[in-house]
């Protein structure tokens, strides 16, 4: 799976990077869900007025989401015999 970052100055003028930020296919049924928590995750960090300078989207969405659609979203294809 591929993962993209984002950098922001929030309402104070400091500077913001959120990471581990999933990169979904057109067609996946996570792609909505995953865009409106982006959203809602990003604005309530740009509102904080003492943030932290990196955010893991990844740790977020282990906290909001159900484990069940967290693990079929970042489920891991094993290698067979170590390939």
């Amino acid at each position: 799976m591929l993962f993209k970052s984002l950098e922001f100055k929030n309402v104070v003028g400091q500077k913001v990077k959120v990471v581990d930020i999933p990169v979904l296919e057109e067609g996946s049924t996570y792609k909505f869900m995953i865009q409106v928590r982006l959203q809602k995750f990003i604005s309530a960090i740009y509102q904080e007025t003492k943030p932290k300078k990196c955010y893991s989207f990844k740790e977020y969405l282990k906290k909001v989401m159900k484990w069940p659609d967290y693990e079929a979203l970042f489920k891991v294809d094993e290698l067979k015999n170590n390939a």
